[in-house]
């Protein structure tokens, strides 16, 4: 595998991340993510890979639909930022929802994958 950061292979990981995410797949999900991601959400709160995990190992979070829009994509030697909008609707805890949603992530070349390093979102 090439070791340099593409617009392609950061693309490629964001859609596995979307798949990942729509259907709750913890091994994908464990993959994309760094052990010592730390992610912010929408609420202020820090959350790490772990607490991510169970999220979606407990089905607490359920995504129906998920609709991203990329706005920048910056490579930056073995790391590469990205924001992007999406729209998503689900469950959260069995309640329904249906949000915008500005996101902010971080990804880096590592020598076993490009993983998630850190990142936010916000509700728009």
């Amino acid at each position: 595998m090439d070791n340099k950061l593409t617009e392609n292979s950061i693309l490629e990981q964001e859609k596995k991340l979307y798949n990942a995410i729509k259907y709750s797949n913890i091994a994908a999900l464990d993959q994309l993510l760094h052990d010592d991601l730390l992610f912010i959400l929408p609420s202020g709160e820090t959350i790490t890979k772990q607490i991510d995990l169970d999220t979606y190992r407990d089905g607490a979070l359920k995504v129906d639909e998920l609709m991203p829009e990329i706005e920048n994509l910056n490579i930056i030697d073995d790391m590469a930022v990205i924001t992007l909008t999406m729209k998503l609707n689900g469950k959260f805890n069995d309640v329904p929802f249906e949000a915008n949603y500005r996101y902010i992530r971080f990804w880096r070349q590592f020598s076993d994958g490009i993983k998630v390093v850190g990142g936010s979102g916000m509700a728009v």
